[in-house]
């Protein structure tokens, strides 16, 4: 009985055999996987850069002019401890990073799309826009 293996056989060359199947399957199921899924993109989805809008589609913006969010003006950030923040009391003052007389930061929904400058109007607190971020812009501090 020639063709029987032994239990003798060398565990590490066993491991190698298992390791280089893996491999070779993991290689077959990636390539398997990009065919299979750049075909059913192109069944799936209709592109919507070459065709034109079809008559009844609203062609403005109105649909999303309700839809709310946050805006947040920031003055200025600090880390501090928790020992800290526990022995604040009223009249405590709290240094933040933000200097006197820069501009303020407006976010909208935690990202930022401009910079201004407080106001005071009828007694209330306001901003005055300085400078807008541009998309292009809003994109490159994204990706940092």
């Amino acid at each position: 009985m020639a063709d029987e293996t032994t239990s003798e056989e060398n565990p590490d060359d066993i491991m190698d055999d298992w390791a280089a199947a893996l491999a070779e399957q993991d290689v077959a199921d990636t390539a398997s996987a990009d065919s299979a899924s750049t075909a059913q993109a192109a069944d799936i989805f209709q592109r919507f850069d070459s065709a034109p809008l079809p008559s009844n589609a609203p062609n403005n913006i109105d649909m999303i002019l309700d839809i709310p969010v946050n805006l947040t003006v920031e003055l200025g950030r600090t880390k501090i401890a928790i020992r800290s923040l526990l022995q604040l009391a009223q009249g405590s003052v709290v240094e933040l990073d933000g200097m006197a007389g820069e501009p303020m930061d407006v976010l909208v929904n935690g990202c930022l799309i401009a910079q201004g400058e407080v106001v005071v109007v009828n007694d209330k607190f306001g901003i005055r826009l300085t400078d807008i971020i541009t998309p292009a812009e809003r994109i490159r501090r994204l990706h940092k």
